[in-house]
Parts: C-alpha cells; structure tokens; sequence
C-alpha cells in the first residue's frame, strides 16, 4: 500500500499523517488537496459510476484546520459506509463518527492547548463545519500564517457599510439566528450573509 505520510506532512501536524496515510489505504480513497475555496474549506463525495469515495480539502487551510477539516470529511465516508444516504448529512451519526474519529488526535496532544480547549468544546453538539463554531473559527484562524489580515462581517459594526470581492456594496443590519441580514445598496435587495464571510469595511456610501 503507498504511504502517503509524507505529502500530507506538508499540510497536517506531522504526528497525524501516519494515521490519515492509514484511512486513505483503508478506505481506497481518492484524496485531494485544492485550491482555495470561498464557498468551502472540504468536501466529500460517494462513490458512484466505479469511482471511489473523494475527498477534497482546500490547500492554503493552516495544519490545524487541515487536520480537522479532514477528519470533517473522513466522518462523512464513514457515514456513507454504515448508512449510504439514509441518514442526514450532519446528523447524529456523523456526529457521532466525528467524535469517535477525532477522540485518538486528542489524546495524542496535537493541537495547541486554546485549539485542544475550543475543539472540546465544539466536541459537545459538532455543527456542519467548524466554521459554524465562531470560538474554535477563530482559534483556528490564529495559526493561519497569511500576512494579509482577513476581516469577516461579524467585526463589522450594525448599520456598517462594506463590500465583497467582486466590488458589490452592503449595509449590515440584525443578525437572524446564524446568518446577517444585509442589505445591497445597488438593488435594495436583502441577503444572508455568513458571520465569517470575508468583506472589506467601506465608509458610507
């Protein structure tokens, strides 16, 4: 069987890629490391048509986030296996998969102790993705090593202005459950933004 220990050394805690190199052989699974993704930071896909399970996992994640988006995705799989799609995606066999399969990188100390704490934590209800825990995004997001600072809307003031990637202009309004509400300048139109989406603070408009 290959030994994918050390590809995936240059993305993960060294001390987790014997393990992962291990569920990739055990599974027969097509892993792949990609290009950034706003939408997603991994994804996994059944088999269909005599392709195997794929999992993908955006390249420029810091080693923690990789490690753990990866376990996300590998919970997935095991999800698949046990149940195929009978179950809800997020539901709590997953959650339970999750758990059981991030237990061993626990006990082994990988993580840094606020990263260890906030994982924890997280471990009580695990949410769709780690994203979702505002706590752990945000430590996680401490060991990213980009020199650009990211600012998300959850830092941006009620009734502030600000614009996306592609130049679009918004005011932030109330919070409805997980998501903001905001409104588009241009088109009067509202739309729900993710508290960690990435924006650019603007004066008013």
């Amino acid at each position: 069987m290959p030994d994918f220990t050390k590809q995936l050394s240059k993305y993960l805690p060294e001390e987790a890629a014997p393990i992962i190199s291990t569920w990739i052989n055990d599974t027969g699974c097509r892993f792949k490391v990609t290009r950034s993704r706003q939408s997603k930071l991994g994804d996994y896909r059944a088999p269909y048509q005599n392709q195997p399970h794929q999992i993908t996992v955006n390249h420029d994640l810091n080693p923690y986030s990789f490690l753990v988006t990866t376990i996300h995705e590998f919970a997935h799989l095991q999800t698949w296996q046990r149940h195929k799609n009978k179950v809800k995606p997020h539901g709590q066999e997953w959650k339970n998969n999750f758990k059981n399969l991030m237990d061993p990188f626990l006990r082994m100390g990988i993580f840094p102790e606020n990263v260890q704490f906030a994982l924890i934590k997280y471990m009580d209800n695990p949410a769709a993705s780690s994203c979702t825990d505002l706590s752990l995004h945000h430590t996680l997001k401490q060991y990213d090593t980009s020199e650009k600072e990211i600012i998300t809307i959850d830092s941006i003031a009620i009734n502030g202005f600000f614009s996306i990637k592609n130049g679009r202009v918004f005011q932030k309004m109330e919070k409805l459950r997980k998501r903001y509400k905001c409104l588009e300048v241009s088109s009067n139109r509202i739309y729900l933004f993710h508290p960690i989406a990435e924006v650019f603070p603007i004066d008013q408009p």
